[in-house]
């Protein structure tokens, strides 16, 4: 049976390069360090335990969101229409059906999040479900399952996690070079002054922006990923306007969503943070969506 996601290999791949690529820079982070203390324990360490959270992160970070969340699973008896929607999209798609849970939180919104399609869980908050309409609700379930048919949390979840990860590296670089200075000490004494001091320079240097160079690929990760899903969701639906108009309402509420913070604001279909005023050029490059004008002219330029 023809789905949605004839491509699902190429999006798998896509989704593989952009891991590749994180963890590359990781480890080019890693053996920075390493040359500049001449250990290269660093780098194996490095490597080694951003493999390993890699891993614990594919496994349980589902889990970790949604108890940060308070989401509660529900069955098909607690909201028959919203089962019946999701299943329905689901089989149009191709998508196995994903676990529902619900946010007791007014602010709408919604996310997906899981390992894969098959351990996949999409999660929307009452709020959502009392302001949208049927119309409205298809639309954004619908963008939530093409993140889960575009391995997007995946992507998501090691973005987050090797972020963290350089961010704790270039920490403990900083306080090494401040308050360990033993080392340098000897290594001037042994003639490699000059030397050295560049390279610590050279150091401090990284382990400032390296963090901020990391944080920068996520945020654009994922302003690019809900490009896709918004384009994948309105395929899927063949009528893009549903999920614009739940777009203009959900950008409109003003409600807070008090479950959300820094950590999962990026796995929403919209900023749960709400932000304002942010469509400059250089404020662009920290946001985590694009601006919500930007993806609902987007979509209204949709023909299919």
């Amino acid at each position: 049976m023809a789905t949605l996601y004839t491509h699902k290999d190429k999006n798998i791949q896509k989704t593989w390069f952009l891991m590749a690529g994180f963890l590359a820079f990781v480890i080019l982070v890693a053996w920075g360090f390493s040359q500049i203390y001449g250990n290269p324990g660093i780098l194996y360490f490095g490597v080694i335990f951003a493999v390993v959270t890699n891993v614990l992160s594919y496994w349980y970070s589902d889990k970790l969101v949604l108890a940060m969340s308070h989401a509660r699973p529900i069955e098909f008896k607690d909201n028959p229409e919203l089962y019946r929607i999701v299943e329905n999209l689901c089989i149009t798609a191709g998508l196995p059906l994903p676990k529902i849970y619900i946010i007791n939180e007014m602010s709408p919104n919604a996310f997906a999040t899981g390992r894969n399609p098959e351990h996949a869980v999409i999660a929307v908050t009452k709020g959502l479900l009392q302001r949208l309409n049927r119309t409205e609700l298809e639309g954004v379930l619908a963008h939530e399952l093409s993140h889960i048919g575009n391995r997007d949390m995946l992507v998501s979840t090691v973005a987050v996690v090797l972020v963290g990860f350089i961010a704790l590296m270039s920490d403990w670089f900083l306080r090494i070079s401040f308050w360990g200075g033993g080392r340098r000490s000897e290594r001037r004494e042994n003639g490699g002054g000059q030397g050295q001091a560049i390279l610590m320079i050279a150091g401090i240097i990284l382990a400032i922006l390296a963090p901020i160079i990391a944080s920068l690929m996520r945020l654009a990760i994922s302003r690019k990923r809900e490009f896709l899903a918004d384009a994948s969701g309105a395929l899927l639906t063949r009528y893009p306007e549903g999920l614009a108009a739940a777009l203009e309402k959900i950008s409109a509420d003003p409600t807070p969503l008090t479950v959300a913070n820094n950590a999962t604001a990026h796995l929403f279909i919209d900023d749960p943070l709400k932000k304002e005023g942010r469509t400059h050029w250089f404020a662009k490059l920290f946001m985590t969506h694009p601006p919500i004008e930007d993806r609902i002219r987007a979509l209204r330029s949709l023909n299919f």
